[in-house]
């Protein structure tokens, strides 16, 4: 990994202080957070990952747009969502390192940071009270997440009955 200098880790420092999960967190806990990410950038309609695809890193959009969905046999892809400055994903495999559950398509050209599933693990090893903290917060996101979906099968299963 290239070494980061001061200003570039103050300039993640700043970014992650305003972005769930890591806003909860204080500066000296943000500061080794920032050691481990890394600055990337892709061009639109850059496929980041695929349905299926082993799951190593954790992204967080600095700038730019990321659409999250599947191809849908026949219909084409359904769009989940499209993320934007702030939002973060993947982070499932910084949990497990199973498979994407969907694609990952750079839908605007986007700067992001990455955290890899081995920094993230040796980072919360190191630090208890830390690892505690990030992991409730993707508990939480993870929990929304999953009651957006449930809404959304129930309304799907309610138009299928029309």
């Amino acid at each position: 990994m290239e070494q980061q200098s001061d200003t570039d880790r103050e300039m993640i420092v700043e970014f992650l202080s305003k972005v769930p999960p890591f806003s909860a967190l204080n500066r000296e806990r943000l500061s080794h957070v920032a050691r481990i990410a890394t600055v990337e950038t892709y061009k639109a309609s850059h496929k980041l990952f695929s349905y299926g695809d082993q799951g190593d890193k954790l992204y967080i959009i600095m700038k730019g747009k990321v659409r999250v969905g599947r191809e849908v046999p026949g219909i084409g892809e359904e769009a989940f969502a499209i993320l934007s400055e702030g939002a973060y994903f993947g982070e499932l495999s910084l949990i497990d390192e199973g498979p994407r559950s969907a694609d990952a398509i750079i839908h605007e050209s986007c700067t992001m940071l990455s955290i890899s599933h081995g920094d993230f693990e040796e980072l919360l090893m190191l630090n208890q009270q830390l690892a505690y903290e990030i992991l409730w917060e993707f508990c939480r996101t993870l929990a929304i997440r999953l009651r957006e979906t449930d809404d959304k099968l129930a309304m799907l299963q309610m138009a299928s009955k029309f």
